[in-house]
């Protein structure tokens, strides 16, 4: 296997990866001497990637302490995951009666920053792009109040979204659910959106079972 072209990517790489496997688990402090002599590399390129694990918020800084894992809940991720399915369920059969060209253009868009961010391993574009798609689907519905709910959700699972982007399997997945959510929304077929959106929720919510339900 090729290492990526920088020192710095090759150890967030292999972060991610012992994110995803649980060789380090949820809160575990982060002792960066062994881990970078594991690596066999310095601590510069390190440092720099925990700093893009923690604007991830895939790990936390605490001074004094250092960086440890973000803790994550499998029960609290199922929770707001329901939640999200009743509301954003609603929202999107309005949205789907509603879709203008403008709105199919900026959910298109939005669905190619999704793409060139998931080919870079870019993962903090990648969560700011599917924020812009999901929203982009959800805000033609006119629901305010509804939307405001929704985006506190979001906000308390980027750490999961991370995660699971963590895997280039799954963002390839992504790519394609993308795909079939644009080609429902263009047909304004609300039944299918509703679905495919259902779908891609659960998709993210199994992989994530073996990521973060086994440390509980």
């Amino acid at each position: 296997m090729r290492r990526p072209p920088t020192t710095q990517e090759y150890v967030l790489d292999e972060l991610r990866k012992s994110i995803v496997s649980g060789d380090l688990t949820p809160g575990q402090p982060i002792r960066q001497d062994s881990i970078a002599a594991g690596m066999g590399v310095s601590r510069v390129p390190l440092r720099e990637a925990l700093k893009t694990l923690e604007a991830e918020g895939q790990v936390v800084y605490q001074p004094h302490r250092g960086y440890s894992v973000a803790e994550l809940s499998l029960a609290d991720l199922l929770e707001v995951y329901r939640m999200r399915e009743l509301l954003e369920s609603e929202a999107a059969k309005v949205a789907a009666e509603r879709l203008t060209d403008a709105d199919l253009t900026r959910i298109t868009d939005a669905g190619q920053d999704v793409e060139k961010a998931a080919e870079d391993g870019d993962l903090v574009a990648m969560i700011s792009a599917n924020r812009r798609f999901h929203f982009a689907l959800l805000e033609p519905a006119g629901m305010p109040r509804l939307l405001r709910v929704v985006r506190t959700l979001w906000d308390a699972t980027d750490a999961y979204r991370a995660v699971y982007y963590n895997s280039g399997t799954n963002r390839a997945r992504v790519r394609r659910e993308h795909e079939a959510i644009i080609a429902a929304a263009e047909d304004r077929r609300a039944d299918d959106l509703i679905r495919l959106l259902a779908e891609h929720r659960d998709h993210a919510v199994d992989a994530l079972r073996g990521t973060i339900g086994e440390q509980e």
